[in-house]
């Protein structure tokens, strides 16, 4: 399902869970993460149909990766550690941030 509103995170700064791992990114858990919106209400579609879109193929295989910790599904919102947009499941961000 693609969300017709915006994320109740967009535009506030959350943390990444301790626990997430990203293999370009080497203290990506417990980083600080700007949240634009919910990926697909970003890009235009889910991730999963993204084809070539680097933070999409980046998040696909970090979700493979780490599967059946962060699920397969539109759950997922697009942001910024520093200066690069990254993909995090929304499991992925600490409670009390959502």
């Amino acid at each position: 399902m693609l969300h017709k509103e915006k994320s109740v995170l967009a535009g506030k700064t959350v943390k990444i869970k301790k626990t997430a791992t990203h293999q370009q990114v080497p203290d990506f858990g417990g980083s600080d993460y700007l949240v634009e919106d919910w990926c697909d209400r970003i890009i235009g579609k889910s991730w999963m149909y993204a084809n070539g879109n680097p933070a999409c193929l980046i998040y696909a295989m970090r979700s493979a990766d780490q599967s059946p910790e962060i699920p397969i599904d539109n759950e997922v919102l697009y942001g910024h550690v520093g200066a690069f947009g990254h993909l995090v499941h929304i499991s992925e961000i600490e409670k009390g941030d959502e």
